[in-house]
C-alpha cells in the first residue's frame, strides 16, 4: 500500500508540491527523479494495487496478466479494417504497462526523434534526448557512446538462448540480414537477441528500479487504489484533483503542478471527464467545457503485431523462458525506406488470438508494423468510458508493409535454419498477395504500445508545447506516451521512460 501519510493543508486537504497522476513507467519515474530534491514534496496516485507477486515477476506468464485486477481490461470498438474489437492491455498497477508487458526494452531509431523536432518538438531530436537514455540505464554491454552506465534500469539481451531463438538467428543470417548487433544502438538493423527489461530472473520494471528505492523518502507519498475522477482548476490553472480513495471522495491539491502520466489511454480520459477536449465531443457526452482543446484524444496510434503466424512443430521444443520473445529483427518493408518500418519478433511458443487455430505446438513470427499510417481516436463515452478506435488498417499502405512482413516471416520459416523444427511448410506458403492480406485482416493484434493521444508541438493543434506543459491551462502537464507526435519505431517502454527522465528535468528547471 502506501508509503507515509500526504500532508495536510491547512484546510485539512491533503496537499503536495507536484500531484501526478499515474505510477506506472512514466510516473514511476518522475516521482523519483522529482524527490531527489528534498524539498519538493510529491504525491504520486495509482488507481491500481501496489503489488509485487510471482504472477509479475515471473517473465514467461505476462499473457496471462491480460484481463485481471492488474490489466485496465480496455477494448477498441469493432475495427473496420479487422472486423474484430481488439483488447488493449493496460497495466493497472503501481509500475504500470510495465508490471504486465512482455519486457522488450527498445529505443526507437534516431530519426524517430529528428522527426520529432522536424515537427516542431524543439529539444526532442535524437542528440537532445539520447543523454537521458543513457541516464535511464546500465547498459554495460553496449557502446559508452551510445548506451548508459549506473543507471536504475538494467536491460540485457538473454544470454542462453531457446534453441528456437538461435535457429532464428541463423536464419536470418541465412537470408543475408545483418545480425548480432546492439538494437539500441544508432543505427539498429537486422536480427539480434535485444534488450529484456528482466533482472536476476525476474521483471524488472520502474516500480522496482526508480520508485522503490524512492519510497523511504519522507517527502514522497505513493498512494495505490486511487482513482482520480477529474481534474480540479481555478480559473484557469490546475490547482489539484479529485479522487476516490478507501470509498472516500478526496481533493488532493497541488501548490505547484498537476502531471498527467497515465498513458495514452488514461491521461486523455482524464482531460475530457474534466471537461479538457473537442468541444463537440464533450457536449455530446454531457459534459461541461472548460476548455475546448480540439487535439485531446486525437492522433492515437498503436503498433499492430500479427498473431497465428504459427508453425507447426511435432513435439514441444524446450520450455518456455525468458520473456517468450528472446530475438527480434528490424528491417525495411521495401527498398529504399529512409528507416525501419517491420519488426519481426520471433515467439517460440504457439501466439494467437483468440479466434484463431494454431498448432498445440510450434513457434510464431510476430510480424510488427511499426511506423502506422492509420490515426485513431480516444473519445468519452455517455457513461464516461473511454471509446477507443485505432482505425486498424484504415490506411492501405499499412496492410501493404505488413503483406511484406509476411512473406519475410513464410521466407525465414523455410530456411535450413529451421529445417529441424519445420514439421511442414505454412500453408501461405507460395500464396498471392490477396491471400495473405486476408490472413492479415484477421491476425491483427494490438502491440499494447498506444501513443500520441495528446500530442506535443508546436503548432495550434498540439496538446502540450515541447515543455509539456498543457496549452491555456497553467500548472498542468503532461508526461508519458500520449505525448508522442509520432510513434517511435519499436517497442515504447524505453521511449517513455525517456519521456520522464526528460519532464523531471524540464519541471526541475522551470
Amino acid at each position: 500500500m502506501s508509503k507515509g501519510s500526504p500532508v495536510p493543508a491547512p484546510d485539512g486537504r491533503r496537499s503536495a508540491d507536484i500531484v501526478v497522476v499515474g505510477a506506472g513507467t512514466a510516473g514511476s519515474v518522475l516521482a523519483a527523479r522529482l524527490t531527489e530534491d528534498p524539498e519538493v514534496r510529491v504525491i504520486l496516485l495509482e488507481a491500481g494495487p501496489d503489488e509485487r507477486s510471482e504472477r509479475i515477476d515471473t517473465t514467461w506468464t505476462w499473457p496471462a496478466l491480460q484481463k485481471t485486477d492488474v490489466d485496465w481490461d480496455y477494448e477498441t470498438v469493432v475495427q473496420a479494417g479487422t472486423g474484430h474489437a481488439h483488447a488493449v492491455p493496460r497495466g493497472r498497477a503501481v509500475g504500470g504497462t510495465g508490471t504486465t508487458n512482455a519486457m522488450a526494452f527498445l529505443r526507437g531509431v534516431p530519426e524517430d526523434f529528428d522527426t520529432w523536432a522536424y515537427l516542431g518538438c524543439t529539444g526532442w531530436d535524437y542528440a537532445s534526448v539520447l543523454p537521458y537514455f543513457q541516464r535511464s540505464e546500465d547498459a554495460p554491454h553496449g557502446d559508452a557512446r551510445w548506451r548508459g552506465r549506473g543507471g536504475p534500469l538494467h536491460p540485457r539481451p538473454s544470454v542462453n538462448l531457446h534453441p528456437l531463438s538461435q535457429a532464428y538467428l541463423a536464419a536470418a543470417a541465412e537470408l543475408g540480414y545483418p545480425s548480432g548487433g546492439d538494437l539500441n544502438g544508432p543505427a539498429p538493423r537486422g536480427a539480434a537477441a535485444h534488450d529484456l527489461m528482466i533482472h536476476d530472473g525476474v521483471r524488472e520494471s520502474t516500480a522496482g528500479a526508480y520508485l522503490a528505492p524512492a519510497r523511504k523518502r519522507p517527502n514522497l507519498t505513493v498512494i495505490a487504489d486511487a482513482e482520480v475522477q477529474r481534474l480540479l482548476f481555478d480559473a484557469n490553472r490546475c490547482t489539484g484533483v479529485r479522487a476516490r480513495i478507501d470509498g472516500e471522495t478526496v481533493t488532493i491539491s497541488a501548490t505547484r503542478e498537476v502531471v498527467l502520466a497515465a498513458g495514452a489511454i488514461g491521461t486523455p480520459l482524464l482531460l475530457l471527464r474534466s471537461g479538457i477536449g473537442p468541444a463537440d465531443d464533450l457536449e455530446a457526452a454531457g459534459v461541461p467545457v472548460m476548455r475546448n482543446v480540439p487535439g485531446v484524444g486525437r492522433d492515437l496510434q498503436d503498433h499492430i503485431i500479427l498473431a497465428g503466424l504459427t508453425m507447426h512443430a511435432d513435439e514441444e521444443i524446450g520450455p518456455a523462458q525468458a520473456n517468450l520473445g528472446e530475438v527480434t529483427m528490424l528491417l525495411h518493408s521495401e527498398p529504399g525506406r529512409a528507416s525501419i518500418d517491420l519488426q519481426i519478433v520471433f515467439i517460440h511458443v504457439p501466439f494467437a488470438n483468440p479466434w484463431q487455430t494454431v498448432p498445440k505446438h510450434g513457434y510464431t513470427f510476430g510480424i510488427g508494423h511499426m511506423r502506422p499510417h492509420s490515426r485513431g481516436t480516444v473519445t468519452l463515452g455517455a457513461d464516461g468510458q473511454a471509446i477507443i478506435d485505432f482505425r486498424y488498417l484504415h490506411d492501405e499502405e499499412d496492410l501493404r508493409a505488413l503483406v511484406a512482413g509476411v512473406r519475410v516471416a513464410l521466407a525465414l520459416s523455410e530456411t535450413e535454419a529451421f529445417a529441424p523444427y519445420r514439421s511442414a511448410s505454412h500453408p501461405l506458403v507460395g500464396t498471392s498477395d490477396a491471400q495473405i492480406a486476408a490472413f492479415v485482416r484477421g491476425a491483427v493484434q494490438s502491440y499494447g504500445h498506444a501513443s500520441g493521444s495528446c500530442r506535443m508541438g508546436s503548432d495550434a493543434a498540439a496538446v502540450v508545447d515541447p515543455r509539456l506543459r498543457m496549452k491555456g491551462v497553467a500548472g498542468l502537464r503532461i508526461a508519458d506516451a500520449s505525448v508522442m507526435p509520432a510513434i517511435v519505431s519499436t517497442n515504447t517502454n524505453a521511449a517513455t521512460v525517456m519521456i520522464a527522465e526528460k519532464a523531471a528535468d524540464l519541471i526541475r528547471f522551470g
